[in-house]
C-alpha cells in the first residue's frame, strides 16, 4: 500500500515552488513527519513532511522541476526497508570456493551498490558543494558526509581539501588526457538559478522600472550610540538577555522620522497612497540562499529589548533556512545593514511596494570638524532611497535628517522629539 506525498499550502498567493532537493532517496524508511523534500518558494525553502511511516517510493518529479500546490511528488511504501539497505548482513558463503564465473557474478552487486552509492553522494549535493568540489578536484564518494542522512556540506569538502596532500601527477591513463583540459583557471559551470534568486532579481528589476528611484545621503556620528551602548552593555543583556546593538536605535530614530514624515512609510496604489500608522520594518539579512527581508512588526511601540529580541529571533532562523511565509510578508519600510559586510555607501534599492529603504553602513574614525576644532569621530554613511513619485526631495532629506538628529543624542528617542 502507498500514501501520496502531496504539495503543502505554501502561504497566500503562493501557488508553486521548486524542487530544491530530495532529503529521502527511494528505499529510505522514513518517519511520520519526517522531510524527505525541500521546496524552494519565491521567499523561503520549506520542508516537506511524510504523512505516514514506512519506505520511500517512488520521486515523481525531479530536482529543479516546478510542482503547484496539491501535486503529488513522491510516494511512501508501507513497511520497512530491505535488510541490505538496513544494515543486515548477507547470507553466509558456501564452503566450496566458487568457479570465477560465480565469482563475478557476486561481485557484479557489489559493484553495482558501490556505483548507485557514488550516484546518490553525487546527485544530493547541494550547488555549493558541489562547486567545492569541482573547485578542488575532489571525489565526492571518498568524503565522510556529516550532513543529514551522511550528506555532504561544504565543511566535509573543505577539510578533505585541507587534509588531502599534494598528489602527485597519475601515470598516463590508456586514453591520454587533452593538454587543454589541463590550462588553470579555465572552467566554466553553469548552475540553475535558484526560484528565490530568481525572484530577487525579478523584483529588484521591477523596482528600477516601475518606481522614480533616487538616494539622498548624509552621514552620523556614533559617538553617542557607542557610549550608550558600552555603558550599558552588560546591565542591559543581563535583564533583557539580549546584546543592545545598533539596530533597535536605527529602527526606534525611523520610527520617530516616520511620524513625521509619514509618505516614507506609505506606499502607491493605483491612484491612491496608503499611509499606515503603524511601522513593520523589513530587516535586511544575508540567508545560505539569499537575501531575506524578515519583518519586526509594529516596531514603532517595541521597546528596544523587543526589537533586538525580534530581530536576533529572525536573523537565527533565516541562518537556520526556518523562517515561514509569514515572517516575509508584508512589511511597509526596510533597513539595509551593509555595514557589516564592510560597504562604506551604496544606493539601496527599494522593497516593492515600500517607498522607502534605509541604508547603514561601516562605522570608521573619520577627521570632522566640532566647535572649530578637527577631531577623530566614529562616523557612519546613511543613505535614504525612495520612489520620488511619492517622496519629495524635501521630505527625504528631513527624514534623513531626523534620523541623524536622533542617533547623535539618543535622548531625542526617549522624549519624542
Amino acid at each position: 500500500m502507498s500514501t501520496e506525498v502531496k504539495v503543502p499550502t505554501l502561504g497566500e498567493s503562493v501557488t508553486e515552488a521548486t524542487i530544491g532537493e530530495w532529503l529521502k532517496q527511494p528505499g529510505d524508511a522514513v518517519a511520520v513527519d519526517e522531510p524527505i523534500a525541500s521546496l524552494e518558494t519565491d521567499k523561503v525553502a520549506v520542508d516537506v513532511p511524510s504523512p505516514v511511516a514506512g519506505v520511500m517510493g517512488q520521486q515523481v518529479v525531479a530536482v529543479g522541476d516546478t510542482v503547484n500546490v496539491g501535486a503529488v511528488i513522491a510516494t511512501i511504501e508501507a513497511g520497512k526497508p530491505a535488510p541490505a539497505e538496513a544494515g543486515g548482513k548477507a547470507a553466509p558463503a558456501p564452503a566450496a570456493a566458487p568457479a570465477p564465473a560465480a565469482k563475478a557474478e557476486a561481485a557484479a552487486p557489489a559493484l553495482a551498490a558501490k556505483s548507485e552509492e557514488s550516484v546518490d553522494t553525487v546527485t544530493t549535493m547541494s550547488p555549493a558543494v558541489r562547486r567545492l568540489v569541482l573547485e578542488h578536484g575532489l571525489d565526492p564518494t571518498k568524503i565522510k558526509g556529516t550532513g543529514k542522512d551522511g550528506r555532504l556540506t561544504k565543511e566535509d569538502v573543505l577539510a578533505a581539501a585541507n587534509a588531502a596532500p599534494d598528489a602527485p601527477a597519475p601515470a598516463a591513463a590508456a586514453t591520454p588526457t587533452p593538454a587543454a583540459s589541463d590550462a588553470p583557471g579555465r572552467r566554466e559551470e553553469r548552475v540553475k538559478m535558484t526560484r528565490m534568486r530568481q525572484t530577487i532579481a525579478k523584483r529588484l528589476k521591477s523596482a528600477q522600472e516601475t518606481a522614480a528611484m533616487l538616494t539622498t545621503f548624509n552621514d552620523c556620528d556614533m559617538s553617542a550610540v557607542i557610549e550608550t551602548r558600552e555603558k550599558y552593555r552588560d546591565s542591559f543583556e543581563k535583564k533583557h538577555g539580549v546584546r543592545l546593538g545598533f539596530m533597535s536605535f536605527f529602527t526606534k530614530a525611523v520610527a520617530l522620522a516616520a511620524h513625521d514624515i509619514p509618505s516614507v512609510n506609505g506606499r502607491i496604489e493605483g491612484d491612491e497612497i496608503v499611509y499606515y500608522d503603524y511601522l513593520d520594518v523589513s530587516i535586511a539579512v544575508s540567508a545560505p540562499n539569499g537575501l531575506v527581508v524578515p519583518i519586526v512588526r509594529n516596531a514603532e511601540s517595541l521597546s528596544f529589548a523587543g526589537i533586538e529580541k525580534a530581530i536576533a529571533d529572525l536573523g537565527k532562523r533565516a541562518k537556520d533556512g526556518t523562517l515561514t511565509m509569514d515572517d516575509m510578508t508584508g512589511g511597509t519600510f526596510t533597513i539595509s545593514n551593509g555595514g557589516v559586510f564592510g560597504g562604506l555607501m551604496s544606493t539601496p534599492i527599494i522593497n516593492p511596494p515600500q517607498s522607502a529603504v534605509l541604508g547603514l553602513h561601516r562605522i570608521e574614525d573619520r577627521p570632522v570638524v566640532r566647535n572649530g576644532q578637527i577631531v577623530i569621530r566614529p562616523m557612519m554613511y546613511l543613505a535614504l532611497s525612495y520612489d520620488h513619485r511619492l517622496v519629495d526631495g524635501r521630505e527625504a532629506v528631513t527624514f534623513l535628517k531626523t534620523i541623524k538628529e536622533a542617533i547623535e543624542d539618543p535622548t531625542r528617542l526617549l522624549i519624542d522629539l
